[in-house]
């Protein structure tokens, strides 16, 4: 009887009173250790790949260009910034620099305008615009080694699509070398590079025009507006975020641009096509000077590092505060 009393006050109100403090947090202590391992265990893959194919390489090629090394070994003859006082002598280089320079100006100029323009269009109600879309963004779709194979056939000298094109339309006197004349290799280049990545624009573009709520368009056309100033003073400024981003991509894509070059013309005729990335290629793997080809890998990735940095200061800055500014507010 005793027995029955004490199992009847033992299961009785009292035993539902909650675990003492240190109890629940000893538990919450664990919960967030278990969380913790989760979330690394998560990005632990990515990190060593990011560490062992990123990093490393990185501090590795900034570690070389300061030795006069053939890529064979370990560098061992140091030489200090004889690469980089020798890389602003060289006249490649600095010729690279420049083209760098006319293809980050032609883009902004001709290409992103262009893309800008077709999006504008295709975002009409007009028939069979989800294949022009297609059409326009199939280029972007192709690898870099088959666009330039294939424009390496189109303006071949005298049986090239392009010459036969002029030559039937009585232009053929525009026909000429292309590729290889320097007076015209690097519009023809640009060319190639217009047909190839704007489409990859105009659909950025496309994304940030569907996104403007059309009452905002259709009041401005109640109020008299005209299309002109519908898009200056409606369209255009929704889109800036877009043509920021843009912009953006297409300048670090004019400085790192490669495969295109090399697959078309390997920086020829006499360097007049060479870029930045196809002269670093030339004296690590042809001429076999690695120490200084990482100096001028280092000073690409220096290149790139301010523009972005400046960028993201100067021009980036209204986006990033309103993203920061929404993600407060959803934490209230």
């Amino acid at each position: 009887m005793t027995s029955t009393f004490l199992a009847d006050k033992r299961s009785g109100p009292g035993t539902d009173l909650p675990p003492p403090e240190s109890v629940r947090a000893r538990g919450r202590g664990r919960r967030r250790v278990l969380h913790w391992l989760t979330a690394v265990s998560f990005q632990l893959p990515a990190l060593v790949l990011f560490i062992g194919m990123v990093l490393l390489p990185m501090l590795f090629a900034l570690y070389a260009a300061f030795f006069r090394w053939g890529g064979f070994g370990m560098p061992s003859d140091y030489v200090g910034t004889d690469n980089f006082t020798d890389l602003f002598d060289n006249p490649i280089f600095l010729g690279d620099l420049w083209r760098c320079l006319v293809l980050v100006l032609l883009s902004l100029v001709l290409q992103l305008p262009f893309a800008l323009a077709m999006a504008v269009l295709l975002n009409q109600k007009i028939r069979g615009r989800a294949v022009y879309r297609m059409l326009f963004f199939a280029p972007y779709v192709l690898s870099e080694a088959i666009t330039g194979v294939l424009f390496s056939m189109v303006f071949a000298p005298d049986d090239g699509l392009a010459d036969h094109v002029l030559g039937a339309v009585g232009l053929d006197g525009l026909g000429g070398l292309w590729f290889a004349d320097p007076s015209y290799v690097m519009a023809t280049l640009f060319l190639v590079m217009t047909w190839k990545y704007f489409g990859f624009h105009m659909m950025l573009y496309l994304a940030g025009l569907q996104s403007i709520p059309r009452e905002l368009t259709e009041a401005a056309l109640i109020d008299g507006a005209s299309a002109w100033q519908r898009f200056r003073n409606v369209t255009l400024p929704l889109l800036a975020p877009t043509l920021r981003i843009s912009v953006f991509l297409s300048v670090i894509g004019a400085i790192q641009l490669f495969d295109l070059v090399w697959v078309i013309t390997q920086g020829g005729p006499d360097h007049h096509s060479e870029t930045m990335a196809v002269t670093m290629f030339q004296y690590g793997f042809k001429r076999y000077q690695v120490g200084y080809a990482s100096a001028i890998s280092v000073v690409m990735f220096g290149i790139c590092l301010v523009f972005a940095l400046a960028y993201q200061r100067f021009v980036l800055r209204r986006d990033l505060e309103g993203a920061t500014t929404t993600m407060r507010g959803d934490g209230k």
